[in-house]
């Protein structure tokens, strides 16, 4: 039996499940036109520029891409302001916590997760037999200070998503410096900001400033949210040049594809996209807030581009119904709120079609009770 000869550890793991395919609606229930509303992907796609980029770079794809990632890497430490061995891209920020977890991790390691976060944190945990410590949200953002009552001798990692998915909330500058003052330097600070490009509270730490003081902190950022190539699998960690160097040790040879390559680079440089996908976000966030509250639905307020919301019934039985009407949302049990969901905002025509729909479900939902 597999069950003999595998890592006893990977049959405690999870395995993650993605926000639903349209194609795998539409095929299962015979619909058209479905849309999706479930994985934070930008409704206006990516960059005009970077699809420009990749089309001219499709006769180089019998060729190995740049392992190194020379001209992005080159690219993002004038934006950012940093040096190019500051910097490690991946698959993916998701293949960035992976190696993290192969650089850093010892079996019996202890790594702080606050609980609902980003479910990749304890899976690279898990995967290298680190144990996972738990810490509630307050009030629907990460509380700080019990994380830093959590950290222990035993504790490598604390992941810190900001803003946090799936509530879209922050912690502010004032709350991390006070947690990073108080923390084992030795102790390594994952502040991941997937959303970093949508948060507008000034509040809002810098994070790039801890790794310009040298602290034992990587930032995380991905080119799958705003800059719409979730298909492409491209991301990056900004950190001090010894902690990258640990991660290019277990780092796979041309682990980021071409096309992905240059694709970033042109999407880094189209700020007019950037910015309209900015407006679009703020104007569908106004226009669904102002419905939720109309409506009396409770919601989280988010620094993201997605919304929690409390539908007051069974999450499951609203995702189907809304499937069944052509819209895909996530259910807010695998967060541990069967009765919130999650939903990205979409654009206007998508927004209002989400609810009307939502409408409809909770009136024949509430019907029923």
């Amino acid at each position: 039996m597999i069950e003999d000869i595998a890592r006893k550890i990977i049959f405690d793991i999870k395995p993650y499940v993605p926000g639903k395919p349209i194609e795998e609606v539409e095929r299962e229930l015979g619909i058209k036109d479905v849309i999706k509303m479930a994985s934070n992907e930008n409704p206006f796609g990516p960059s005009p520029r970077a699809l420009e980029a990749m089309r001219e770079a499709l006769h180089k794809i019998s060729m190995y891409p740049d392992g190194n990632c020379f001209y992005l890497k080159d690219m993002l430490a004038e934006m950012l302001f940093v040096e190019p061995d500051n910097l490690v891209v991946g698959n993916g920020s998701d293949e960035i916590l992976k190696l993290l977890a192969e650089a850093f991790l010892d079996p019996g390691d202890e790594i702080v997760i606050a609980q609902p976060s980003f479910s990749e944190y304890e899976f690279v945990g898990k995967i290298m037999g680190a144990n996972c410590v738990f810490v509630p949200l307050k009030d629907f953002t990460h509380d700080l200070e019990s994380m830093g009552r959590a950290v222990t001798e035993k504790t490598k990692i604390v992941f810190i998503c900001n803003p946090n998915n799936p509530t879209g909330t922050i912690v502010t500058k004032a709350e991390t410096d006070d947690f990073l003052k108080q923390l084992d330097p030795r102790v390594l600070v994952v502040f991941d900001e997937a959303y970093y490009e949508y948060v507008e509270d000034e509040d809002y730490p810098q994070s790039l400033d801890y790794v310009g003081e040298g602290q034992n902190v990587i930032v995380l950022r991905t080119f799958s949210k705003i800059y719409g190539l979730a298909g492409q699998r491209i991301g990056y960690g900004i950190a001090k040049p010894d902690i990258i160097s640990a991660l290019h040790r277990v780092r796979e040879p041309f682990n980021v594809n071409l096309l992905a390559q240059v694709a970033a680079l042109a999407a880094v440089e189209d700020q007019e996209h950037l910015e309209k996908s900015i407006q679009g976000n703020r104007e569908g966030k106004d226009f669904l807030f102002s419905w939720f509250e109309k409506k009396g639905i409770n919601y989280v307020p988010t620094q993201a581009n997605f919304i929690f919301l409390q539908v007051g019934v069974d999450s499951q039985e609203v995702f189907q119904e809304m499937m069944k009407l052509g819209v895909i949302v996530r259910t807010g049990d695998i967060f541990g709120h069967p009765d919130f969901i999650r939903i990205t905002v979409g654009t206007m025509q998508e927004n209002r079609r989400f609810t009307e729909c939502l409408e409809k479900v909770l009136r024949n939902q509430k019907a029923k009770l």
